[in-house]
């Protein structure tokens, strides 16, 4: 069941020439006809079973344009029908931003956006980027139901944890606490990340060696709960828990249950919850006002922010800034 208080609860009428139809299940790549879509995406995990699902239901003139590729499954994906855009599967939000700047440079037409759960301000190599948001997220820890980990902390708390300070997590190399982080290139990771105060580049460097990204010698997928141990804990998609509650999406939280921060309960998101973030479509600043770029992503009234029943059955709130396309990246 849905606990989450709602940011706004519908979305303004639109006057187009496509169709919204009714929320559906989310399938595993584009599914039924035109195989390739005009608009084909890939990148963040966190927010592919939502986009699947909007890409089943939004049509222009009857036929549907919005093409998602899950995060994970076969190694390769083919994008578009030209055989150049046949292409290894990006799997997170930093791999996505990184497919779709190639095709940018390489002018190849595979990708025309990317999913993306965190903002990622790093330089483009020239190419312009928008950030268009369209749901609003909050993100929290997991830990199992018999964690030693308690179930409620505060922010700074959580920051102390994922600094190693021996306070929390005692002393190496045998921790008492081992916080956890999804693979490299997690929308969910780089947020998090941002959240305790760290960077990428010290994880990466071993400056906090009681974090851990691998579970049984492989890396850790976002949004998942069944790697963790008494001794975990993991950032986890508030608007991913609620789908897996309610059998929206797979279930593999396991045993885990979400904490609390700054004695804030994680299934209310609201202005109030200490850990909130927007999620993004990423697109060509050269193509928003051109359809069915334009149509499909931009503004209040395209076609993605008029479905807010599909974007509420998957977790998320409606973003009200949704379709604003003012956060741009480049170079």
């Amino acid at each position: 069941m849905n606990r989450r208080a709602k940011f706004l609860t519908a979305a303004g009428a639109f006057a187009l020439v496509a169709t919204v139809l009714g929320a559906s299940s989310a399938q595993a790549d584009p599914s039924g006809a035109p195989t390739y879509r005009l608009l084909a995406g890939v990148g963040s995990d966190t927010t592919t079973p939502v986009m699947n699902a909007l890409s089943n239901i939004i049509t222009v003139n009857g036929t549907k344009v919005l093409g998602s590729y899950d995060a994970t499954g076969s190694a390769t994906i083919q994008t578009q029908s030209a055989a150049d855009c046949v292409i290894n599967r990006p799997n997170g939000s930093g791999a996505g931003r990184t497919a779709l700047l190639a095709s940018l440079a390489n002018n190849d037409g595979c990708l025309q956006y990317a999913r993306s759960s965190s903002l990622n301000t790093a330089a483009t190599g020239g190419a312009q980027l928008a950030y268009v948001p369209f749901a609003v997220d909050g993100v929290t820890y997991a830990v199992t139901n018999n964690s030693i980990v308690p179930r409620e902390l505060t922010l700074a708390q959580l920051q102390a944890i994922y600094t190693c300070n021996p306070t929390y997590v005692g002393t190496g190399p045998n921790y008492s606490i081992v916080p956890m982080l999804p693979q490299p290139g997690s929308g969910t990771r780089s947020f998090w990340e941002t959240e305790m105060g760290i960077t990428d580049a010290q994880v990466t460097a071993n400056d906090y060696p009681c974090i851990t990204d691998l579970s049984g010698g492989n890396l850790i997928e976002e949004e998942n709960g069944e790697v963790l141990g008494q001794d975990n804990l993991i950032p986890f998609s508030i608007a991913s828990w609620d789908a897996e509650e309610s059998q929206t999406i797979g279930d593999v939280r396991g045993d885990s249950v979400l904490g609390v921060i700054n004695g804030i309960a994680s299934q209310a998101i609201n202005t109030n919850f200490p850990v909130t973030r927007e999620v993004y479509n990423v697109i060509p600043v050269s193509a928003e006002t051109t359809a069915p770029t334009s149509t499909v992503f931009v503004g209040p009234t395209s076609l993605i922010c008029a479905n807010t029943a599909t974007i509420e059955q998957y977790g998320f709130n409606l973003d009200p800034n949704c379709g604003s396309t003012s956060t741009v990246t480049t170079q």
